[in-house]
């Protein structure tokens, strides 16, 4: 059992859990009932919910999709809001789809 991933909370922890078993790697979350002792207890390495991997030889696998997991996990630039080009409403840029008559983002 190796270590491949350590998470800011329990939440992603169980986050990225998924992602690797959604890929046919068996993990399991350890550390996360200590994230209720922050504030007592030092915040490091061994005190933050961790991922560890069962088999060793997806281990190189699971650490690459850690790395992409914590590239996409930094805050994006907010996208910019747009003008439904049918009916001309102003939408926040996080949306797709016009939320007044439903157009698409061009």
């Amino acid at each position: 059992m190796t270590r491949v991933y350590v998470a800011r909370h329990p939440t992603d922890a169980h986050l990225f859990k998924g992602i690797l078993e959604a890929q046919g790697i068996e993990a399991l979350v350890r550390g996360e009932a200590l994230f209720g002792a922050r504030g007592e207890a030092p915040v490091t390495f061994d005190t933050l919910p961790s991922v560890w991997v069962m088999d060793d030889d997806d281990v190189d696998r699971a650490r690459a999709l850690a790395d992409e997991y914590a590239k996409g996990d930094t805050a994006a630039e907010p996208r910019p809001t747009w003008r439904c080009a049918a009916c001309r409403e102003v939408v926040e840029g996080q949306f797709s789809e016009c939320w007044q008559c439903g157009a698409t983002r061009p």
